[in-house]
């Protein structure tokens, strides 16, 4: 953080605390010319406001949680770039990698810094770790119907993949439901591991400079007619030759392509939405989806373990 920024955010913070005290004592103050105890000139829906003081027990707690405030900001950070007088922090940075991390944390422990959230996961990985290194010794297949280890593999999806995929892991638009036979990039294994490993990232181009307004209906047309649907047969008909361009990737007879992560376009699953305006939109717009990479993260161990589960769910 640059010296401005950290500056802004020290003043913000003091003066804060400096306007929330200014307003308790202001109003500990009576300035309603009203003695304490008596009534108010004013009421409402019959009832008369009493002029009391603010409790006691109440002042007294707020000025504790002021002072707390200062004791904290003065031994931990928050104001700015300063590292408070422990010197705690809550994590490594520009870490890159598990190995990293754990170098880092033990370079800060020699260093003699509380990196509590180091602290944690290392002691989580020393005590976990024995167990994922020997979940990673078996076969993706096998792991799958180990209950333990599913419920494991579980757990750690809901942690970090349920943001997307859904708690039940039946996705969502844009989002693969994870829990059918129908994989973008293939549903082996080895193909949901690396997906887990590498990420994947998914390009759809946008043909609305190719293509007008009546051409690209014509092409949603012929598409829904590849999964069976009902549909114009001039239209279809004419949005077929136009189809040329994508086959390139769905392929001519529109099964798609797990190599480039193209969908089957002939089983009626869609992942943006299979109506005729929701496949004009991403003619015309082109669709980007994102799957991230998890190895940084995660590390393969676990990453064994959730391809384990993801495999499970699909093959059951």
């Amino acid at each position: 953080m640059s010296s401005f920024w950290s500056a802004w955010i020290i003043v913000l913070t003091l003066a804060f605390l400096v306007f929330i005290i200014w307003l308790l004592r202001w109003n500990m103050n009576n300035y309603t010319h009203i003695k304490e105890g008596e009534l108010m000139d004013h009421e409402f829906d019959g009832i008369v406001e009493i002029n009391n003081p603010l409790p006691r027990w109440w002042m007294i707690l707020f000025w504790i949680t002021i002072v707390w405030g200062f004791i904290y900001l003065a031994l931990y950070p928050g104001l700015g770039n300063f590292k408070g007088l422990l010197g705690w922090s809550s994590s490594n940075q520009e870490v890159l990698s598990l190995e990293e991390s754990r170098a880092a944390t033990e370079a800060h422990r020699e260093a003699g810094l509380v990196v509590q959230y180091d602290r944690e996961v290392q002691a989580a990985d020393d005590r976990f770790g024995p167990i994922f290194e020997a979940y990673a010794q078996r076969p993706i297949p096998e792991l799958a119907k180990d209950e333990e280890a599913t419920e494991i593999g579980q757990r750690l999806f809901l942690q970090n993949c349920a943001q997307c995929h859904g708690s039940n892991a039946m996705g969502g638009k844009g989002f693969p439901n994870l829990t059918d036979d129908d994989w973008l990039y293939g549903g082996s294994p080895e193909a949901i591991k690396t997906s887990l490993v590498q990420g994947r990232r998914g390009a759809m181009p946008a043909f609305d400079a190719q293509f007008n307004d009546q051409q690209i209906s014509e092409l949603a047309t012929y598409v829904l007619s590849l999964s069976g649907r009902k549909v114009d047969p001039e239209m279809a008909a004419a949005g077929k030759q136009n189809y040329a361009v994508c086959a390139a990737c769905h392929g001519q007879d529109g099964k798609g392509n797990q190599q480039l992560g193209a969908p089957n376009l002939t089983d009626n699953i869609w992942l943006y939405g299979g109506s005729q305006e929701a496949i004009e939109e991403t003619l015309h717009n082109g669709r980007n989806g994102v799957m991230p990479a998890w190895i940084d993260i995660l590390g393969e161990d676990k990453i064994h373990v959730i391809s384990a589960y993801v495999y499970g769910l699909s093959d059951e």
